[in-house]
């Protein structure tokens, strides 16, 4: 389900400000819940900023144990979009441009619209944890019995014996 906001009507609302709400589940994500969003795109002159709340829960695997979990998602967004290049009128008049900490501006490149789900997915996927772990108390899978360690395709090896090459 594709929902967009669409810069003409951003400019043309009261206040240059509104609201969206989003309620589903996100193709290529293992949702348990559907995503649910409570957003506000406000128009700041040369800028959009969308701000609100996400919340839902993904099914995840562990990457210990492999097995599947469910993780709550529940974080702000604060997406800053720009709709004139920055990058050129910042090279055209020679200033400097600094990215501060935590602050992304997002080139809309002459784009009449913002992809709100395109946002969603790629918030969602960002604030998935990089170590997917099923609980604090989690060991892992044992792959190998305790009593065999090695690989029995190496055994092949346990009787070469590497004499040194005399110079």
């Amino acid at each position: 389900m594709k929902q967009v906001l669409l810069i003409e009507d951003l400019e043309k609302a009261e206040n240059k400000t509104l609201y969206f709400t989003f309620e589903d589940k996100i193709e290529g994500i293992d949702c348990v819940t559907p995503i649910h969003a409570q957003l506000c795109a406000k128009s700041l002159g040369d800028f959009i900023q969308i701000t609100g709340k996400v919340s839902g829960t993904v099914e995840l695997e562990c990457d210990l144990c492999l097995d599947k979990f469910n993780q709550t998602l529940d974080f702000e967004i604060d997406e800053l979009y720009s709709k004139t290049s920055l990058l050129g009128e910042y090279e055209e008049s020679g200033q400097e441009f600094e990215i501060k900490d935590g602050q992304f501006v997002t080139d809309l490149n002459g784009e009449k619209e913002i992809d709100i789900y395109d946002l969603l997915y790629q918030s969602v996927i960002l604030n998935i944890p990089n170590k997917k772990v099923c609980g604090i108390n989690c060991k892992g899978r044992k792959f190998l019995s305790e009593k065999d360690t090695t690989d029995p395709r190496l055994d092949i090896f346990k009787d070469i014996q590497i004499n040194p090459k005399n110079s």
